[in-house]
Parts: structure tokens; sequence; C-alpha cells
């Protein structure tokens, strides 16, 4: 069951970084930063599975994916985002979460080799801010990247949980880690099932 939520979330995954990247070329563009951000999760997902298969350490790799996510989804809300003040307000706050992060693992580098929950965690947090702020907007304004707002809130918030959670149950049974990695894998295919119906909603009927 687990393997199948796992597969199934990188087929969609993949499903959307084509259609969006398609999108992208035609009059009604997707966002770019999107794009980049659907193509460097499907690269980092696609490494983690390899680098599991072939029994390597892939923790490295999370603190990358998380960083990375982090990046691409701030740029993508600050090109969204209307109002002057709000874009630097994004773009300051990733800029000082960039530099807490490098300090870190500067004064430990181990902790960018291990499970670190405060970048998983400072990095959730910030992209979920964003999303808050793009979604209150949203409000008052016509709606742009609706439901993929609304599952990057949801996403974000429950795999962030997740994460501390599992943190927490490393000592318990191998029974109730499986759980938390079969609740992880479903979000993810929910959330790239609603990024799915985001195209259809937003740009499917105007590339006909």
């Amino acid at each position: 069951m687990i393997d199948f939520l796992i597969y199934s979330g990188y087929l969609f995954l993949f499903i959307n970084l084509i259609l969006y990247t398609y999108s992208f070329f035609h009059k009604e563009k997707a966002n770019i930063f999107f794009i980049c951000y659907l193509l460097f999760a499907f690269i980092m997902q696609i490494t983690m599975e390899f680098m599991y298969h072939l029994k390597f350490d892939n923790l490295f790799v999370i603190n990358i994916f998380v960083i990375g996510q982090m990046i691409l989804l701030s740029l993508f809300y600050a090109s969204i985002l209307k109002n002057k003040s709000q874009k630097k307000i994004v773009k300051h706050s990733v800029c000082w979460a960039s530099l807490i992060l490098g300090l870190q693992f500067f004064i430990d580098y181990k902790q960018f080799l291990k499970f670190n929950l405060f970048a998983i965690t400072i990095t959730s947090l910030l992209v979920v801010a964003f999303a808050l702020l793009h979604f209150y907007n949203m409000l008052t304004e016509f709606k742009t990247y609706y439901y993929i707002t609304i599952a990057i809130i949801f996403f974000m918030l429950g795999s962030t949980i997740l994460y501390l959670v599992g943190n927490i149950t490393l000592s318990l049974s191998k029974d109730v880690k499986l759980i938390s990695w079969a609740l992880n894998a479903f979000l993810f295919l929910i959330y790239q099932l609603v990024i799915l119906y985001e195209w259809k909603i937003s740009f499917s009927k105007k590339m006909n």
C-alpha cells in the first residue's frame, strides 16, 4: 500500500511537470518558478528513491530539498503578489532563513548530514506563511493559483507535523513508523492531485 501511494505521487508529480511546462509555452503561461519547483521536486524525489534502494544515506538530500523548496516557492509567491511591501517581506524572509540555516551548517556541518527538524520546520512554516498571505489577498482580488495555495498550506503543515511525529516515534515499533510514512505519502499524493486539478481549472481550457 505504501509503495502504491509513493509511486502514484511520483507519477502525478511527473504528469504535473509535463502539463505545467506545456502550458508555459502557450498564451496563458504557467508560472515559471512553479514549474522550476515541480522539476526540482521530481529530481529530488527520484534521487532520494534511488539512494534509498542503493542503501545510501539520503538525509542530506532532504535538507537540500526543503531549502530548495522554500526558495523556489518563495520566488513563486513573490512573483504573483502584487503588493510591493509583501514582495519585500517574502524576499527578506527567505534571505534571513537561508542565512540562519547557512550559519547552522557552517557552525556544525553535521546538521546538514542528518535529519534536521529545525530546517524542515522553518522552511515549511515560511512557505505556509507566504501561502496564507496570498490566500488573504485572494479574498479581495482575482483568485490565482487558488487550489495550489490551499494544497500547499495543508500539505506543508501536515507533512511538518508528520516529520515531528516521525522523529518522536523513531524508538517505537516499525508499524508505528510505517503509519507515519503512509500518511505522508497519502498527503503527497493528494497534494499532486490538487495541483493537477488547478491545471485543469486554470490552464486546460485556455489551451483549446
